[in-house]
C-alpha cells in the first residue's frame, strides 16, 4: 500500500499499520512523515522505542534479535530501522523479507531510507515491504509545484500570499524545501495572520535557492531564461566544475538531437523514448511538451557553441567560459536559432564536428 506524504495524516487517524517505510530525496517530507508515524504510534500506546541504524558493522542478525526481545515493562513498542545507505545487499534484503514475513506482535516497524531506484523497488525486500505494510514516499517538490506547496505550508499557519509572491518566493528557496519551511516559518513570526503584501515578503526571504546541474536540462527544454540564469549562477557560486555543467547542457542538447531524429522517421513512445535514452516519466513528459520548439539545425549549432564552450574551458580559447555558457543556454531558451547555416571558425571547426555527429546521429 502506497500513500503520499500528504495523505499519510489522513490514513493514520484511521489506521496504525504494522510496518511503515519512509524513502525518498526530500528530506524534510522526509523527517515530517516519519515524525507522524512516531506520534500515531505513541497516542496509540506503543510507549516502548528502539533504533537500529544500519551501519559500517551492522549484523542484519540484530533485527531478528531485536524482534525476538521483549521488554518486561512494554507491551507495545515502535522499532524503527535506519538505512542510509539505502540498499541492503543480499543479507539485508534478505532479512527483511523474513521480518516481513513473520511481523513480531504489539511492534510497529518504522524503516527510514533514502531515496530508491525503480529497479529497487522492483526487488523481492522491497515488495516485502509493500506488502506487509504502508510505503510512504518523500517525493521532490517540483519547480512547478512550489508555489502551490508555499500556499498550503502558509494556510496552515492562517497566512496567504498572491500568486505573485509565492513566486518569488519559490525563486528563492527552490531546491532547497527545508529552507523553504524555515522561511515560511519566519513569516508567521513577523507578520499576523491572513494576506501577506508582496513588499512585506520580499524584504522578508533570502535568497537560499540550491541547484543540481540535473536542473539546467529541465530549464533549457521550459524556455526560461531567467531561470536559466539563477540555475547558472547558483552553481558557478557553489563551485560546481563548470565541465560538469556543460557536460549536463551537451547531454541535454544530445538527447534533444535524438528525439527529434526519433519524431522525424515516424517513432512514437515508448520506443522513442527508448531509442533517445529519455528515462522517467517526468523527464519525458518535460520532453514532448517542449522539444518540438527546437529544430535538428538549432541543436547542431548549439552543440558548435558547445564545442567552442570545451575548449575555452581548457584554456585553448580566451574568454570567460561561464559567461559562454550563459550566451549558449539563453540563445536555446529563447530559441534563438543562432547561425546554424554559418561554419564554425576555422580553429574551432574540428572540435565542434565530432560533437555534433556523435552526439546527435
Amino acid at each position: 500500500m502506497r500513500v503520499s506524504t500528504e495523505q499519510l495524516a489522513q490514513h493514520l487517524a484511521r489506521d496504525l499499520k504494522p510496518v511503515y517505510t519512509v524513502f525518498g530525496d526530500e528530506t524534510l517530507l522526509a523527517i515530517e512523515a516519519a515524525d507522524r508515524v512516531r506520534a500515531s504510534a505513541r497516542r496509540q500506546g506503543y510507549g516502548e522505542r528502539e533504533v537500529l541504524t544500519v551501519e559500517s558493522g551492522f549484523q542484519w542478525s540484530e533485527l531478528a534479535f531485536a524482534g525476538n526481545s521483549r521488554s518486561l515493562f512494554s507491551q507495545r513498542r515502535l522499532l524503527e530501522l535506519r538505512s542510509p545507505g539505502g540498499k541492503p545487499g543480499t543479507e539485508g534484503g534478505a532479512a527483511l523479507a523474513a521480518w516481513c514475513e513473520a511481523l513480531p506482535p504489539d511492534t510497529v516497524t518504522l524503516i527510514q531510507l533514502p531515496g530508491i531506484d525503480w529497479r529497487s523497488q522492483k526487488s523481492a525486500w522491497f515488495e516485502a515491504l509493500d506488502r506487509a505494510g504502508v510505503l510512504i514516499e518523500a517525493k521532490v517538490v517540483s519547480r512547478k509545484a512550489l508555489p502551490e506547496w508555499l500556499a498550503g505550508r502558509l494556510k496552515a499557519q492562517g497566512q496567504e500570499a498572491e500568486r505573485e509572491t509565492l513566486d518569488f518566493v519559490a525563486e528563492r528557496v527552490e531546491g532547497n524545501l527545508l529552507a523553504a519551511w524555515q522561511e515560511i516559518q519566519k513569516l508567521a513570526l513577523l507578520f499576523p495572520a491572513g494576506a501577506i503584501g508582496h513588499d512585506e515578503v520580499r524584504g522578508a526571504v533570502l535568497d537560499v535557492a540550491r541547484f543540481d546541474v540535473d536542473d539546467i536540462g529541465a530549464a533549457l527544454l521550459e524556455g526560461d531564461p531567467g531561470r536559466i540564469a539563477r540555475i547558472l549562477d547558483g552553481l558557478r557560486a557553489e563551485g560546481v566544475a563548470v565541465l560538469l555543467v556543460l557536460w549536463a547542457i551537451a547531454e541535454e542538447l544530445r538527447a534533444i538531437g535524438r528525439v527529434l531524429a526519433g519524431l522525424a522517421e515516424g517513432r512514437t513512445p515508448p520506443r522513442l523514448w527508448q531509442d533517445a535514452k529519455v528515462y522517467g516519466a517526468p523527464r519525458q513528459a518535460l520532453m514532448d511538451r517542449h522539444v518540438r520548439r527546437f529544430t535538428r539545425e538549432q541543436v547542431e549549432a548549439a552543440l558548435s557553441h558547445a564545442a567552442r564552450a570545451d575548449r575555452m574551458a581548457k584554456g585553448l580559447l580566451r574568454g570567460d567560459v561561464w559567461n559562454e555558457l550563459l550566451r549558449l543556454a539563453l540563445r536555446l531558451a529563447s530559441g534563438a536559432p543562432g547561425r546554424p547555416g554559418t561554419p564554425a571558425p576555422a580553429r574551432n571547426r574540428a572540435a565542434a564536428a565530432p560533437v555534433a555527429r556523435t552526439g546527435l546521429f
